[in-house]
């Protein structure tokens, strides 16, 4: 029998990861990549002392009553919206995320997303791709020039921050709203200027979100928010299902109350609002923003040291709940 403690890896990782955790605890890793239900998923916890986690991994209540062994719980993320932190801290149980190893390849995508809005990309190649093209034409595909526009950011933290600085080649005016304003020498070196939520919406070009999900940012982006919006305006989102209200985002692309949509994350993902399959006005991707080999493999080492650290000495580096 093995002394180690024993933990659940509950999606595929790269192998020398796994390599790095047999070391020092007793593995049982889903290389299958097959999602778990939550009964699986409370089954195979039930007996472990440490595991790593997905956001497609919900972490409640109910279910650390039946883990009594649980004491760390590493989301390969930086948000944490599918862990009830409250109640990992009233079982003594650690959780962290992976902070700033994202931050830039976050950045890079919402950019992609970003510009395929604005000149119609995906629109263009289904065209091409339809044998729809008989030739240049003045008018075709009219899109929206990104260099000079207004970016406005919800949400001026890492990922924020690393856009609004990409904005400079652009020779954009960045403004951003955010409940917290960063200390002034942050402001200055992203160019960004901070304005009321109205002001952002009334007046940025092209509008981003970079936010976390919580009950505050619930449908952030709401009907009232898009209407007032530039009929002109795209919306761009890389941040969380949730932050918008999906049906109300599909009738806005839908009615040509904003000119378009770039986005990562849906509501209720991966199942999603079929509607927006009908639009041509929106760029959807699979929740992909962080998604090169050398962040995703950053995302799992750190999620693996966080795990190392926390059954080894009990401070974790990227400890959200210390108690």
């Amino acid at each position: 029998m093995s002394s180690k403690p024993k933990v659940l890896v509950t999606r595929e990782v790269f192998d020398d990861i796994l390599e790095y955790l047999s070391q020092s605890f007793e593995v049982t890793s889903n290389q299958s990549d097959v999602p778990m239900d939550s009964e699986t998923f409370a089954q195979k916890l039930s007996d472990k002392e440490g595991a790593i986690i997905t956001l497609s991994d919900r972490i409640d209540a109910a279910l650390l009553t039946r883990c009594p062994n649980l004491k760390v719980v590493c989301n390969i993320a930086v948000g944490y919206n599918n862990i009830d932190l409250e109640a990992c801290t009233r079982a003594r149980v650690m959780v962290t995320n992976t902070p700033g190893v994202l931050d830039d390849t976050t950045a890079d995508f919402t950019w992609a997303l970003i510009l395929a809005t604005a000149r119609r990309l995906t629109e263009a190649e289904a065209y091409l791709r339809a044998g729809l093209w008989d030739g240049w034409k003045l008018k075709q595909f009219l899109g929206l020039d990104v260099h000079h526009a207004t970016l406005g950011i919800f949400g001026l933290g890492r990922i924020g921050q690393a856009v609004a600085k990409r904005a400079v080649g652009f020779e954009m005016k960045v403004l951003y709203h955010d409940v917290r304003q960063p200390p002034p020498e942050i402001e200055q070196i992203c160019h960004a200027h901070f304005v009321s939520k109205e002001e952002l919406l009334s007046q940025a070009d092209i509008v981003t979100l970079h936010v976390p999900y919580s009950p505050a940012t619930h449908h952030l982006i709401s009907k009232k928010e898009l209407q007032q919006m530039k009929p002109t305006a795209i919306l761009i989102n890389a941040s969380r299902g949730g932050v918008v209200e999906d049906a109300a985002l599909i009738e806005a692309l839908h009615t040509k109350t904003i000119a378009g949509a770039g986005l990562d994350v849906f509501e209720n993902e991966p199942k999603f609002n079929p509607k927006f399959l009908d639009l041509k006005n929106v760029v959807l991707a699979p929740h992909i923003a962080s998604s090169s080999r050398a962040t995703r493999y950053k995302m799992a080492r750190l999620a693996a040291e966080n795990l190392m650290a926390a059954l080894t000495r009990g401070n974790p580096p990227n400890w959200l709940n210390p108690f």
